[in-house]
């Protein structure tokens, strides 16, 4: 698996990840049949929505399990750490070639900033809710 990949899943499958949007209550079970005028496009069932994360929540969470996380609001080093993943300069190269960014000399502050902000921005893509405190 990537290291987003390994990101996303630490996040959004969190045992306690903390829904964004409430889940969709379940249907009653003696509501009434739909009148036979509708047509059939009507009666079918809406999809499901994709279920949103709280991104900030769990890795709040998180991080008041692990003695406050460190940095993890804007360090890439931190964030990787607070998820249990590798942080080192490989770990953090691999990455930013997954993500496409390629700022600043390797291992050097002006990248590992792109690179938190390039996994928030992503991890907002895939359906989590990224506070601004963590975008900025």
């Amino acid at each position: 698996m990537s290291i987003f990949g390994n990101i996303m899943s630490k996040i959004f499958h969190h045992g306690s990840a903390k829904a964004a949007t409430p889940a969709p209550a379940a249907p009653a079970q003696a509501a009434p049949a739909p009148p036979p005028t509708q047509t059939p496009a009507a009666a079918a069932p809406a999809p499901e929505p994709v279920q949103s994360v709280d991104v900030g929540a769990v890795l709040s969470e998180m991080a008041s399990l692990k003695d406050g996380g460190g940095n993890y609001q804007s360090s890439i080093v931190d964030l990787l750490k607070l998820l249990d993943l590798d942080s080192s300069l490989t770990a953090r190269k691999e990455l930013g070639t997954e993500l496409g960014v390629h700022a600043g000399a390797d291992g050097s502050a002006e990248q590992n900033i792109a690179l938190h902000k390039a996994v928030m921005a992503k991890l907002a893509e895939n359906g989590g809710v990224v506070p601004d405190s963590l975008r900025n």
